[in-house]
């Protein structure tokens, strides 16, 4: 509406109310409103205003009592002609985003409901000074970043009837001056983060009222510790009570059961503990039950059977036991939603015909125990949009009219039974957004399921780990809103097909089947993919550049084990957010690219996003894929931990050339796995800069050199491994490397903790040639021999030959010889003489000379 002049003429009206309506546009809007002097109610909530006039000469809204201006944006200061409205007997300014100056509401004396969350100019004790002479009966003040020490000024306010303080800085002790508040009905402080607190001690101060009037309560969200009071049966009136997401321990007292008006009773996500009391089926006006996430045991009571007026009944995640019967369903006629999830009951029927009394919309009892034979009673619940039987031991085939039976069914999950039979799901509703019968025994083709139905508005589809064979048929155009396909651990064979690439999947898994020839171009179409998991099939050709120019959303890329040839493509390098990219156990030949530096996650260029893989589908949880993954030399599933995977593996290829020192800058790469290939060359030195390395495999390549002494840093090493390869010298000494056995270095030449043996420990020099030079042979130097014989046999005869000739250079040789032995006889005697004090004969030194 672009102005509101049309109104300006109703001088007489007394109601006007316009939420909703889009003013925007109407500038007009105030001008127009001060012209209406009978004006007693004015309602322009959610009207997209964001201009309130910060100043008005005049105020003619002399009648008005009500002034309603909630959830419009305004994130501007107060207008201070509001407050001259002394009229006013209720204001409304919910979530305008108001901030200063401190308003002043002295003015508005008659002043009765106060609605002002999201405002955080509230955040003053000087307006609660002025509110404390006040008539309040209801006051909101929830988000406006209150503290506790705020609450004390309150004191006053005798007359409140129902009291907001929701999502504020409430991180102290209350103050037990709230006793002060006798007609108050009802009280929000959930999501306070209120600490060092009992619920008994909060409770008390109510209980100072010699009847205290209060219908709800609402604590939820905090850190209130301690046990339910049994006093808490005293609160007569309550109608609302919730105290989930706190740390409430002990079990739930029997007096709850005299809460006879009690309608909502939230106590989830606790660590409550013991038996559901049987007073529980005392509370006949009892709608809405929650208990779930606690540590509740035993079995549920029979008396649960008696809620009439029941509509949702959730007691998931606890530790519940024991057979349910029909009895515990005999009067719940008025059910809606109930979720038993994740407990040890057991559902033991007295009837094989039994038609329950309740037509439920929800039901999720994974983990409990339907089986063996399928629950036929299902098909009675003809409103049923959510259901979960997942792991609750049904091992009969499945009727084929059953999923037919819910025309309104939006999520189905059987997965994780033994249900057997063939897969004829034909028919499945329209509406159908989510099915996962994976971890089952469903054999045959795909076809019935996926050709027979209609166009369908399924999001989630997982058949993993059944009995399917034959090929993947064409037709995925009846599936336009896919986006997570799980067809894994089948034996499903052909090529995959062609019309896949014309939905806009995240996330594709086809990982374990029979799955041959190339990937088509189409596939490129899949711009929006996640995760790619093709592993463990029989694909051939080369790994296609497109899956690097075109999937660069890809965070897991899995294509080990297969039949892939050829170099690994630079292309693969604008994947710039892998997490997890897996080649292993192919023909790739070639170098390793030294560009994968470029994966910005792993090299910790940018953050993880946090994003763990998981999918919120329509349900109460929601959908965490995993990933098979190698590491530490086993093969596991991966899921809930998989975003803290970063991982390489390379292994079981052909791949030549040297280590790129490239990839040392991958720094949050946690797992590197190059063993089985043809490698050369050293380890790069600064290989110990991937700290949060956890499993290193460099084995059975044609590595040489030392190992780096930066490895000796790498203390998260729980998997190592450089076997069989040409490597010399000591092995670093750290914290890690010493704990593993000896095989992580066998078939080298390597000594030290924790080779017992010493072998081969000489220093050896770093290699100091460069890539592309070939080093020389280690074998014999020629040029060295020959040249030492030549010089022996010129030294020989250069002194013999002379002899041989000349006779009298024979006799003057031989006769220094003589003498000189004399000349060294002599000496050894007379040093030997000396030592005895003998001196030698002087003649015989004489003829000596």
């Amino acid at each position: 509406m672009a102005n509101m002049k049309w109104l300006s003429g109703l001088g007489m009206l007394h109601h006007l109310d316009m939420s909703g309506v889009d003013l925007s546009k109407a500038t007009d809007w105030l001008q127009v409103i001060n012209s209406l002097p009978s004006l007693v109610q004015l309602h322009l909530s959610g009207c997209e205003l964001s201009n309130l006039h910060m100043y008005v000469p005049s105020v003619n809204l002399r009648s008005l009592s009500v002034l309603d201006l909630s959830y419009n944006n305004f994130n501007s200061s107060v207008s201070q002609w509001i407050f001259s409205v002394t009229s006013l007997v209720s204001l409304d300014l919910t979530e305008c985003r108001f901030h200063g100056p401190i308003p002043s509401f002295r003015n508005l004396t008659s002043l009765e409901l106060l609605h002002v969350a999201m405002n955080d100019f509230m955040n003053s004790s000087s307006i609660f000074q002025e509110l404390s002479s006040s008539n309040l009966i209801s006051l909101d003040i929830s988000g406006c970043g209150i503290s506790s020490s705020v609450l004390d000024s309150l004191q006053n306010l005798t007359n409140l009837i129902s009291l907001r303080l929701t999502g504020n800085q409430l991180t102290k002790r209350i103050p037990k001056s709230l006793g002060n508040f006798c007609k108050l009905r009802e009280i929000d402080l959930s999501g306070n983060n209120i600490g060092n607190i009992s619920l008994t001690y909060f409770l008390e101060s109510f209980f100072e009222c010699k009847s205290p009037a209060l219908e709800s309560l609402w604590l939820s969200y905090n850190y209130i510790t301690g046990i339910i009071p049994h006093s808490i049966g005293n609160l007569s009136f309550l109608r609302t009570l919730d105290l989930s997401d706190n740390q409430i321990s002990g079990p739930i007292p029997y007096s709850i059961g005299r809460l006879s008006s009690l309608e909502e009773l939230y106590v989830g996500y606790n660590q409550i503990n013991g038996n559901l009391p049987d007073s529980i089926g005392q509370l006949s006006s009892l709608e809405e039950l929650s208990i779930s996430y606690n540590r509740l045991n035993g079995s549920l009571p029979d008396s649960l059977g008696q809620l009439s007026k029941l509509t949702s009944l959730d007691f998931s995640y606890n530790l519940l036991t024991g057979v349910v019967t029909e009895a515990h369903f005999i009067k719940l006629v008025s059910l809606k939603y109930l979720y038993g999830s994740a407990n040890k009951l057991i559902l033991r029927l007295q009837f094989a015909n039994w038609i329950p009394p309740f037509q439920l919309r929800s039901l999720y009892l994974k983990s409990c125990v339907l089986g063996p034979q399928f629950p036929l009673w299902l098909q009675s619940q003809k409103d049923l949009k959510e259901l979960d039987i997942s792991n609750t031991g049904i091992s009969s085939p499945m009727p084929e009219s059953f999923v037919r039976s819910f025309s309104k069914l939006l999520y189905l999950n059987m997965s994780n039974n033994h249900i057997r039979g063939p897969l004829t799901f034909s028919g499945i509703p329209a509406t159908l957004e989510f099915i996962d019968i994976s971890s089952n025994g469903f054999w045959g083709t795909l076809h019935p399921l996926l050709c027979s139905s209609g166009v369908t508005t399924t999001y989630y589809l997982d058949l993993e780990n059944n009995h399917l064979s034959g090929d993947i048929p064409e037709c995925w155009e009846k599936w336009p809103r896919l986006g997570i396909l799980n067809l894994g651990n089948n034996s499903l064979s052909g090529e995959i097909p062609r019309t896949l690439g014309s939905l806009d999947l995240q996330y594709l898994n086809m990982h374990g089947n029979k799955i041959s020839g190339r990937l088509h171009s189409s596939l490129m179409n899949l711009t929006e993919l996640d995760v790619l998991e093709l592993g463990r099939n029989e694909l051939t050709g080369s790994i296609p550049t497109w899956i690097g120019t075109k999937l660069t959303h890809l965070r897991i890329l899995n294509l080990r084990l297969n039949r892939f040839d050829g170099n690994i493509p630079h292309e693969l390098c604008h994947i710039r957010h892998i997490q997890i990219l897996d080649l292993a156990h192919n023909n790739l030949s070639g170098n390793i690219p030294r560009c994968f530096n470029n994966f910005s996650i792993l090299s910790d260029i940018e953050s993880n996003s946090g994003d763990d893989f998981s999918y919120f589908i329509n349900g109460p949880e929601k959908i965490t894929e995993g990933d098979s993954l190698v590491t530490n030399g086993r093969e596991d599933t991966y899921s809930s931990i998989l975003p803290l995977v970063m991982l390489i593996d390379l292994s079981s290829n052909n791949l030549t050339g040297y280590i790129p020192s490239e990839l040392t800058s991958l720094l949050e790469l946690t797992s590197l796995n190059l063993s089985r290939n043809q490698l050369s060359g050293s380890i790069p030195e600064k290989i110990g800069n991937m700290k949060e390395q956890m499993s290193l495999d460099l084995s059975v390549n044609r590595l040489s050199g030392e190992l780096p002494m930066s490895l000796s840093s790498l203390n998260f090493l729980s998997s190592f491994n450089v076997s069989f390869n040409n490597l010399t010298g000591r092995i670093p000494t750290g914290t890690q490397l010493q704990s593993f056995g000896e095989s992580s270095f066998f078939g080298n030449k390597l000594c030290g903790a924790p080779l017992t043996e010493a072998n081969g420990c000489e220093p050896v020099e770093a290699a100091t040639h460069t890539i592309g030079e070939k080093k020389e042979d280690d074998g014999a130097d020629w040029g060295l021999i020959i040249s030492i014989v030549v010089g022996f046999v010129c030294g020989f005869w250069m002194i013999m030959g002379p002899l041989i000739v000349r006779r009298s250079w024979r006799i003057a040789y031989f006769g220094f010889l003589s003498k000189l032995s004399k000349f060294v006889l002599c000496l050894i005697i007379f040093i030997e003489a000396e030592k005895k004090n003998v001196k030698c004969d002087a003649a015989n030194m004489g003829k000596l000379r």
